[in-house]
């Protein structure tokens, strides 16, 4: 597998050895993987910038699962971010096929189906309209390409793809999404917008993509999704288990639409931004809204409350001194 580090891949990698798997995954010289010490993982060093490392860490393997991905809130592609989310994908793919392996599981992205645009929850049909919605970054760009490349792939390789939400649970190093929780924890997120996302325990998505791994479609796509909530709602879901005082007020839209202006000033000298105007957009849409009726018709997949997943997370960054 790739990605094992970081919080969907740690916990697929501790979803597989639970049932009985040996796990194999990659990892690049350096890399930080302490924190899945508990784990029975076989290290392999590659990088998804070496197509042969690649080849030869696959030898053998049933199903690779691909979670590697690299995330900003940047507006404009990166070559970076093209390197890692597109020409990585693609690297996979052709390692996979010249490894013979059986199934390929990709991790895309909500970002890479479609934004709402009549209240309903989005399913696998949904239309790619980023562009129209005007909320194209370089993560749905790039996602998007990827999961492309998938779809072209399918006639030489046995592929199936997962599309999970915004993913709370332990494992979460960097911290990637869960940066959400330590921030509330912290007080650093002075008040709350309007906007809709989807949280979902990033265990259920482990289990969904072995659930894809072994009853998937070839070529079919399935959102592996949770719960639609307001920001509002969840961080006063987060601060409640927590034991702290949820954010204060609801944040005008004009003042963050000045944050988000200050961020794209920030971008366009090089750097990376806190937020964007994109971001900003984010905050306070209700069109990204998310169903898993498919995943859970075709692969069992089940949808657990949030609260056990923040309760969770809490746990793992208060054990490791992150809060």
């Amino acid at each position: 597998m790739t990605g094992a580090s970081g919080l969907l891949g740690g916990n697929v990698a501790a979803e597989l050895r639970a049932a009985g798997h040996t796990v194999v995954a990659i990892r690049r010289a350096g890399s930080k993987v302490g924190h899945l010490d508990d784990l029975a993982i076989e290290w392999r060093d590659a990088e998804l910038g070496q197509p042969s490392a690649l080849t030869t860490a696959f030898a053998g393997a049933d199903v690779v699962f691909h979670c590697a991905a690299a995330v900003s809130v940047k507006r404009e592609v990166t070559p970076e971010m093209t390197a890692a989310n597109v020409t990585g994908t693609q690297n996979v793919i052709d390692a996979c096929v010249a490894a013979r392996v059986k199934r390929l599981v990709h991790t895309s992205s909500v970002v890479a189906i479609g934004l709402s645009t009549d209240g309903k929850p989005c399913d696998e049909t949904a239309t790619w309209n980023f562009d129209r919605e005007g909320l194209l970054d370089a993560y749905a760009i790039t996602k998007h390409r990827a999961e492309e490349l998938v779809h072209a792939a399918k006639d030489r390789l046995d592929c199936v793809i997962v599309n999970p939400t915004f993913m709370f649970g332990p494992r979460d190093a960097r911290p990637s999404s869960g940066k959400m929780i330590v921030d509330v924890v912290k007080r650093r997120i002075p008040g709350w917008t309007d906007g809709y996302n989807n949280f979902v325990d990033v265990r259920d998505v482990a289990r969904g993509m072995i659930a894809a791994a072994e009853r998937g479609r070839r070529g079919e796509r399935y959102i592996l999704a949770g719960h639609d909530m307001t920001y509002g709602a969840v961080f006063q879901l987060i601060a409640q288990i927590a034991g702290v005082k949820p954010p204060r007020f609801r944040i005008p839209s004009p003042i963050a639409k000045l944050v988000g202006k200050w961020g794209d000033f920030v971008e366009s000298r090089g750097k990376e931004p806190v937020v964007n105007s994109t971001q900003i957009k984010y905050a306070y849409t209700d069109k990204f809204r998310f169903a898993s009726d498919k995943a859970s018709r075709e692969l069992g997949y089940h949808v657990s409350p949030l609260e056990p997943a923040i309760r969770d997370a809490l746990a793992w960054f208060r054990a490791r001194h992150m809060i």
